[in-house]
């Protein structure tokens, strides 16, 4: 058993650290119209950038897109951070999300990546799952799953990341 936690110790250590180190790719995602931009290009723009990889179907996400929501124009008046949300929708499902943003009144500029490029790329299973990336395109801090209250943990790294 002692030997199981030191493994799984060493695992979540090494799982949180990579983060720390690793950049966003060049990976091709799309507008919501079909356009494709490159995710680097858009990461790597002298601001922070959260992700928030999500889906229509995924209640969680929905609950940490709405949260950030109430949160989001303070947060870019404080901190400059811009967030941006990914949806891994399969193309059969894609039609539902323009709706559901316009419902739900969210600001920030979706994505999709249909085919999880860049999910697999940045080797994350679950979602929602949440990325900081700092004004040079690393990645700062991760986050998987959703529970009330996470917003404010990931406001208290945006703060840290912006030196306020």
């Amino acid at each position: 058993m002692k030997q199981f936690l030191i493994l799984f110790a060493i695992t979540t250590f090494s799982t949180f650290s990579s983060f720390a180190q690793k950049s966003i790719p060049s990976v091709e995602v799309k507008t919501l119209d079909g356009q494709a931009v490159d995710i680097q290009k858009i990461t790597n723009n002298g601001k922070l950038v959260i992700l928030s990889f999500w889906a229509t179907w995924c209640k969680p996400c929905q609950l940490e897109l709405d949260a950030m929501a109430d949160l989001y124009e303070d947060w870019q008046e404080q901190y400059n951070v811009e967030i941006i949300a990914i949806t891994i929708d399969t193309q059969r499902a894609l039609p539902k999300v323009g709706p559901m943003v316009e419902t739900k009144g969210w600001p920030y500029t979706i994505l999709s990546d249909a085919n999880q490029q860049l999910k697999n790329a940045l080797n994350f299973q679950t979602i929602p799952q949440t990325f900081l990336v700092d004004a040079n395109g690393n990645v700062i801090y991760a986050h998987s799953g959703y529970v009330p209250g996470d917003e404010y943990e990931l406001e208290k790294k945006i703060k840290e990341a912006a030196g306020k």
